[in-house]
């Protein structure tokens, strides 16, 4: 289920930042795209988190999936020759801006959703396993899925692409309805709605070591994350077109599936909390060094590692989530962890964006990386507790 999904919302964001960019030629318009999803996606995590641990999470899932696909049809309509040839530019540009802004609230219950529903299908002793196993999963079909979007759009052009990505939604509806229903973990609580979301809140911020594991995934990626940019250095800089924009944006997921691979066999080596925070410094280092390359295969490479350090830090924070949230708090909990991780993707693509017009697509990249880094430091020097977390 979640390998379809991934596919297909992997496909649709690499076509659709190329569309974008293709018919505005403004790095801002990039930007905007990450900001019209997490505005959303952020607003109703929490409320997203409180219905999935009082609800029927399969079911939950089918209507997640069932809107992602309505979502993107729409794309697929307004992008369709024979629309864009009947309106103008401003109007297909702002109508996909549209359907990705109703598309992130289908996101803000997804991820609550499936993250509270894996402790239902995998013994408790099994959940460190299944979680890495799970993120490795969702990684290599982040491999295939940016790449295949690239191809496909080359190819076959936006309509092929999004009928593509429609297929794929169709597939991973189909997994989820093959689940059977599992019991509501909190089917009789009568608590009022507010009361939940703030014990949700005052769970997050009064445990310290998932606090500062949070916050430091949050700001790091906030500043770090030069995804948002590849159009621009796959058309500008590096010259590699729409083929070569899909395999950077796949380069990041296949370090991260060999990494995720090679540590499901093994523990994370040292504290887990120092590991994290070492984790985190080879991010902010291979950023740098992206952003001044103008070689495609030594950016390729960069943005490899840039994936294999990303996927110790999502193994790290996901393993300290699981094995620290009690199950009747597992979707508050995971709405939290998803309105971090909307901000630092979905609004750090916004600052990339918004910092590429001001400074340039280098520049950009180049404040990033180095706020990754003073982050990290400060983060190192003031969060004892998770220094020496390990599990």
């Amino acid at each position: 289920m979640r390998s379809a999904l991934t596919i297909a919302y992997q496909i649709q964001a690499v076509v659709c930042g190329w569309e974008i960019y293709r018919l505005t030629g403004d790095p801002l318009s990039l930007g905007l795209i990450g900001l019209a999803e997490a505005i959303p996606s952020i607003s109703i995590a929490l409320y997203a988190g409180h219905l999935a641990d009082k609800s029927n999470k399969r079911n939950l899932l089918l209507w997640t999936v069932a809107a992602f696909f309505l979502c993107s049809g729409g794309l697929a309509l307004v992008t369709s020759p024979e629309l864009q040839a009947a309106h103008s530019t401003a109007f297909t540009v702002n109508a996909m801006y549209a359907l990705i802004f109703l598309s992130g609230f289908a996101r803000g219950f997804y991820s609550p959703t499936g993250f509270s529903f894996i402790p239902q299908l995998i013994p408790k002793e099994q959940l460190s396993q299944a979680t890495t196993l799970n993120s490795t999963i969702w990684q290599f079909s982040a491999i295939i899925g940016p790449a295949l979007g690239g191809f496909l759009y080359a190819g076959f052009g936006m309509t092929g692409a999004m009928t593509t990505v429609l297929v794929f939604s169709v597939l991973s509806f189909v997994s989820v309805a093959r689940i059977s229903s599992k019991p509501v973990v909190q089917a009789g609580n009568k608590e009022p709605v507010a009361d939940r979301l703030r014990e949700g809140l005052r769970f997050v911020f009064g445990h310290k070591v998932i606090l500062n594991a949070l916050a430091l995934d949050m700001f790091s990626v906030l500043f770090g994350g030069a995804v948002a940019l590849l159009p621009v250095f796959a058309e500008d800089i590096l010259q590699v077109g729409p083929q070569g924009l899909g395999v950077l944006r796949a380069a990041p997921s296949v370090g991260a599936v060999l990494t995720m691979s090679w540590l499901s066999l093994r523990k994370v080596p040292g504290k887990a909390g120092t590991t994290l925070l070492w984790a985190v410094t080879g991010f902010g280092v291979t950023i740098l060094l992206f952003g001044i390359s103008t070689s495609f295969y030594l950016s390729l490479f960069l943005l490899f590692l840039n994936g294999a350090f990303d996927s110790v830090s999502v193994i790290i924070r996901a393993n300290i989530i699981q094995l620290e949230t009690p199950d009747e708090m597992r979707g508050r909990v995971s709405a939290v962890n998803s309105m971090f991780i909307g901000s630092s993707n979905e609004i750090g693509s916004f600052e990339s964006g918004l910092t590429a017009r001001w400074f340039g697509a280098v520049g950009s990249v180049l404040f990033g990386g180095s706020m990754t880094l003073l982050i990290v430091g400060y983060t190192a020097l003031k969060a004892k507790t998770l220094k020496e977390y390990s599990y």
